[in-house]
């Protein structure tokens, strides 16, 4: 007798099942970090209250929290809509940087002639449209040539972080600057206002919060949304009941690409207030808000709660590199651990182990 083990599907899934597969993915990911830190000699408790006490403990460390989550929630929900049509975008992070480019070029030339309140609408509209259009690309390479949107969309990341590269260190290299690679800073009427004493851009975060909300209707209750998810779990009845595939694919990358966006525009125009180089502008927030989307369920509401406890993660990570001594990698060690156990636990969610006993004749 033969005895194997193999994963079978499940007849129904149930929000209770989902619930606990999501804790126990968590528990199980946060072990695992727990051995990591073990690893290098670190009390895994410690070094987990630390990261809480870091983006939490503090009005500072929450502030901070808020203004790394603003990015994450917008990035996050825009995800959740491409994730939803099995449309794998890992591309968000060049989406930001092309928001981010489009933006600051409205504020450098047209900021010096324009009122406050009519430049800001005018930067998030080309911030929207640079990161669509950078969307857009990948969808066409999909749809018109079968080129894999993994492959296309990764790879794009590194073309607009050198085409951000050339701007700054060439025709965009600010005079002001004493010859570091930024652009001019922004004028006053194109920077956000914060809250004071922080460092958010509460502009940005109401836009964040209105898209999620409107991303979360645009999902369950309109006729785009019914056709997104039924792209997304069976291709071919959505041909065969007459979606156009091409259409849906274009627009939920429109949308994605565009929200993720209106992101650089925060970042540009609320933080740094100028063009440096990529990784200042994002601190790889575009691929963060992967597990953000994921934790969230392709919740674009959800979004919301995972993006705040992911940018903990970020503030308390930054907390030990000081405290303990620990290397700025452990950060993205962290979210890539829970990421895989996320993955893992999904599968789950739908299928079981069963073990198969076969007698040898």
């Amino acid at each position: 007798m033969s005895i194997s083990i193999r994963l079978q599907q499940r007849h129904e899934t149930t929000t209770g099942r989902q619930l606990a597969v999501l804790l126990l993915s968590l528990l199980v990911g946060f072990i695992a970090v727990g051995l990591v830190f073990a690893a290098k000699g670190v009390n895994p408790l410690f070094a987990l209250w630390k990261i809480l006490a870091g983006s939490f403990g503090s009005l500072y460390g929450i502030s901070e929290t808020i203004t790394k989550a603003i990015p994450l929630i917008l990035i996050g929900s825009g995800l959740t809509l491409a994730f939803r049509a099995k449309f794998w975008n890992i591309g968000a992070e060049s989406q930001l940087l092309m928001g981010a480019i489009f933006a600051t070029w409205i504020g450098l030339n047209l900021g010096p002639r324009l009122p406050g309140w009519l430049l800001i609408p005018l930067m998030f509209l080309a911030g929207f449209l640079g990161g669509a259009f950078w969307g857009i690309l990948p969808a066409l390479f999909k749809v018109r040539f079968g080129v894999n949107e993994v492959i296309s969309t990764l790879m794009l990341n590194y073309v607009a972080a050198e085409f951000l590269n050339l701007l700054i260190v060439g025709p965009w290299k600010g005079a002001t600057q004493q010859g570091f690679p930024y652009t001019d800073d922004l004028p006053a009427s194109a920077m956000l206002p914060l809250i004071p004493g922080t460092r958010i851009h509460y502009v940005t975060l109401l836009v964040a919060l209105i898209c999620a909300l409107i991303l979360f209707v645009m999902i369950y209750s309109t006729k785009f949304g019914y056709e997104l998810r039924v792209v997304g779990e069976n291709p071919e009845a959505a041909r065969y009941a007459g979606i156009n595939f091409f259409r849906t694919t274009v627009v939920l990358m429109i949308v994605s690409g565009g929200v993720a966006g209106l992101a650089g525009v925060g970042e540009a125009a609320g933080i740094h207030h100028h063009l440096t180089y990529p990784g200042v502008i994002s601190a790889g927030y575009g691929f963060t808000a992967i597990i953000v989307a994921w934790l969230a369920k392709l919740n674009p509401l959800a979004s919301i709660i995972s993006a705040l406890f992911f940018a903990g993660i970020l503030v308390g990570g930054d907390a030990i590199q000081i405290s303990l001594g620990l290397p700025a990698a452990t950060v993205h060690v962290f979210n890539g651990i829970l990421l895989f156990f996320l993955i893992m636990g999904d599968t789950f969610v739908n299928k079981r182990l069963v073990v198969v006993r076969t007698r040898r004749v």
